[in-house]
This record gives C-alpha cells, sequence and structure tokens, in this order.
C-alpha cells in the first residue's frame, strides 16, 4: 500500500461550513493555504482504494478517463483520451499502473512521480477499432494484465472493470478473467469531494462568472449564437482552462423545445436567449446556465423566469444533508405541467446532477427516477440544480442553473452571475 492514501475529510482550517468556499487565484503563492495537490492526489487514490478494499474484485481496470484521472493523477488531451486506448490498472497494493500513448507514458513517468517506478507503460489497443482485434493488440494487452493480476496474488479474483470495447471484454472473457462491473463502485467514491475538490470547482464557477459579464456586453442584435461560443471558448482558455467540453448558445425560436446545441442563427431584438457553459479547470467542471433578454423583454418571457425561479430556490432552500432526491424532485413540475408528453421527453430539463471530474456523476435528481430510486444527499457533495420553463408566447423559455456545494449546516451556491431577476442585457 502507498503510504499517505487515507481519506482526508474536510479540514478546520478550511472548514466550509460557516464561511464562504473561496476562488482563489490560479497560481501557486506562499502566503495563502490553497489547493493542495499532493492532498487531493491522496484523497483520490484513497476514495478509489476503499471502493476496491470493499468490493469483490482483486483488481479495478480502468477504461473510463474520468476514473483514470481519478485513479492515477495523469491526464492527456480529450482528442486522445476518448478512444479507449488509455486504460490503468489498481490492484491490492495500492500502487496503480497506467497504459497510455507512448510519448505520453514517457512523460508520466518523468513528471508525475507518485507513480511507482515502472507503473507508467507505453500501450495501444486499436482507437476504437481503426486497429482491428485479430492485430492482437488486446490479446496481448489481457496477458500482460494477467500476469500483473497473477504478481499482485489475485488472479483468482474477479476483475472489476467500468467502461470496455466489447472486443477487448470478450478477449479478457477468453483468457479465462472473470469481469465484473464496478462503475457503480466509482461513482459512489467520487461522490464525496474533499476540500481541494470543491475549491478547483469554486475556481472553475468563477472562470464563468467573468465570461457572463463579457456575453452580457455582446448579447446585440446581430450577434450569432456561434459567436457568442467562440467569445466564450476563448476568455476561458485564455483564463486557464484545460478543455471547454460543451457551450450550449440558443435562442429566439429555438428555446422551446430545448435543442441543447448551437448554431449560426443571428439573435434579434426582444429574443430570448439561454446559454450553458460547460468547462473544466484542473479536470473539474461546471455546468452553468444563464438567461438573458435582448434589449427588451416581454411580460411571458418575465413570467416564464420567475416561475423556473421560483422552482430552483425552493430546491436550493430544501437541499441539504440528509434529505433524499425524491425530496428535491417533487419540487419541480411534473413534464405534462409544462406541455412535455411524458417524463422521459422532459428528462434534463427539470434536472439534478453530480460535478467533478465528470459532468455527469451522483446523485442524478429528475422525476424520471429519484422518486422511485432516491439516494441521500451527503455533505461533501457538489451538484447542478437545472430548471427550465416556457413561456406563453410559444417561442421563449427560461432556463437557470445554479452549483451548489452541500456542507454540514446546508447549501452553497457557486454560480454568483446575477440571476434572481431576467436579466435584460443592453437595455434600449
Amino acid at each position: 500500500m502507498t503510504k499517505n492514501i487515507e481519506p482526508q475529510p474536510l479540514t478546520p482550517a478550511l472548514d466550509f461550513d460557516n464561511r464562504m468556499i473561496p476562488a482563489h487565484g490560479h497560481m501557486g503563492v506562499d502566503f495563502e493555504q490553497r489547493v493542495d495537490f499532493d492532498r487531493l492526489r491522496n484523497y483520490r487514490l484513497a476514495r478509489s482504494m476503499q471502493s476496491l478494499e470493499a468490493s469483490e474484485c482483486g483488481a479495478f481496470l480502468f477504461f473510463d478517463q474520468y476514473n483514470i484521472r481519478y485513479t492515477t493523477q495523469t491526464w492527456i488531451g480529450g482528442a486522445l483520451g476518448d478512444k479507449m486506448s488509455r486504460y490503468a490498472l489498481l490492484t491490492r497494493d495500492g500502487k496503480p499502473h497506467v497504459w497510455d500513448f507512448g510519448s505520453a507514458a514517457k512523460h508520466h513517468a518523468l513528471f508525475s512521480p507518485w507513480l511507482a517506478e515502472g507503473h507508467s507503460h507505453a500501450g495501444m489497443l486499436g482507437l476504437r477499432g481503426a486497429v482491428h482485434p485479430d492485430v492482437g493488440l488486446m490479446k496481448e494487452a489481457v496477458k500482460t494484465i494477467k500476469g500483473l493480476l497473477s504478481d499482485a496474488g489475485v488472479a483468482n479474483m474477479p476483475i472489476g472493470v467500468d467502461l470496455v470495447e466489447p472486443a477487448f471484454l470478450f478477449e479478457m472473457q477468453a483468457q479465462g478473467l472473470t469481469v465484473v462491473d464496478i462503475q457503480q463502485s466509482m461513482l459512489d467514491a467520487r461522490a464525496i469531494k474533499n476540500v481541494d475538490e470543491i475549491m478547483l470547482l469554486s475556481q472553475a464557477a468563477a472562470m464563468v462568472d467573468g465570461v457572463y459579464d463579457d456575453i452580457a456586453n455582446a448579447l446585440r442584435p446581430g450577434i450569432r449564437e456561434n459567436e457568442i461560443v467562440a467569445l466564450a471558448s476563448k476568455k476561458l482558455y485564455e483564463m486557464g482552462s484545460e478543455q471547454v467540453e460543451a457551450i450550449n448558445a440558443v435562442s429566439g425560436e429555438r428555446c422551446n423545445p430545448h435543442p441543447h446545441n448551437f448554431t449560426d442563427r443571428i439573435i434579434r431584438p426582444g429574443d430570448q436567449a439561454f446559454f450553458d457553459i460547460i468547462h473544466s479547470f484542473n479536470g473539474y467542471r461546471t455546468c452553468y446556465y444563464r438567461t438573458f433578454s435582448v434589449g427588451s423583454s416581454t411580460p411571458a418571457q418575465h413570467d416564464a423566469y420567475s416561475r423556473a425561479r421560483e422552482w430552483m430556490d425552493a430546491s436550493i432552500e430544501t437541499v441539504r444533508a440528509g434529505v433524499g432526491t425524491d425530496e428535491i424532485a417533487k419540487l419541480w413540475p411534473k413534464a405534462t405541467d409544462i406541455g412535455i408528453a411524458n417524463e422521459m421527453e422532459g428528462f434534463g430539463l427539470q434536472f439534478g446532477h453530480g460535478l467533478g471530474l465528470g459532468l455527469h456523476e451522483r446523485p442524478i435528481i429528475s422525476r424520471l427516477n429519484s422518486l422511485t430510486n432516491p439516494v441521500e444527499i451527503e455533505a461533501g457533495m457538489v451538484f447542478a440544480l437545472e430548471t427550465y420553463c416556457p413561456a406563453s408566447d410559444g417561442i421563449s423559455a427560461a432556463r437557470i442553473e445554479e452549483e451548489v456545494v452541500i456542507t454540514r449546516t446546508g447549501a452553497q451556491v457557486l454560480t454568483k452571475f446575477p440571476a434572481q431577476e431576467l436579466f435584460v442585457a443592453n437595455k434600449y
């Protein structure tokens, strides 16, 4: 077992129960206690080890890029991170192995000293099938994994996997490995954030606060949705974002129904427009909607916004440790109440989801799943709450999202750009 991997609680020096969660500057300094990356790495590995030790498995094999980062503390760009050729093995000695693109593996060996010597390997499995399994890359990889399991003394125990290509799963089974699903175990592990994760989430949200001020200033008739996306992406990367995962920019008649994308539509006077900014800072994500009217607004737009805000405020007031996710979902309207046929078609409109290294972590809160399978909310969870209300004009709609941290005394909101009332940008 590697040393210093005991779970780190919400420490007294950075206890957020009775003080605002900080959004520190991004540099390391000697005069403030900011994010402690060693503590962050130790905490995440300890949580992973607790899940492994509580399972029937001798080892966990990860292909999910968020689980790989959570456990090995390594990362490469998104263009390669989703090709199912990066993977990691965690055995009960607490010293994970990671396989990566050859040059990236060498970089990890040089600059990620928390990995044990010889545990960063060059690897390639086929880039989601571009290299046919008959070439044998997967076969050799499974042989190597089996050898490591034997060395660890767990060869006769099941191996847990989070995500896997069918061809790799079939090869594991052909070589006699018993494979079980452990994505649920890892989502449980990642649900409770330590102080460092919470500060990174706060810093990521603070970056979006500033982007929304730029959007509010730029939001005039004649600008296109894609230009707002470009403006936001540029600002985020300038501030240090490592990945702008997606930005929804939705305006005018596109607001209802919500399309969850952006186009080159030209924004017009009196349009309602809403945006969702999803990016990551040091791995930790935002999901942060705001709604504007452009130049002027109508009573229908204000009414829709007021209703969406009422649902949001009710959920923030109620959410706390010990509350069930069903209690939050019940505060939101039924899909049929806002003109949608059923909860499946309305999923994601009145919605809550955990935030962390992944965009959609635990808990997931909605009428689709939470009323019958509620989850108890715990201190240390961080999640986004989203509400949506179509306007009576049949075109406009209001969309609000707030990110909240659950402390032992309630919920703190990380998303600070004004949203209590409908914001009219560049009012005539």
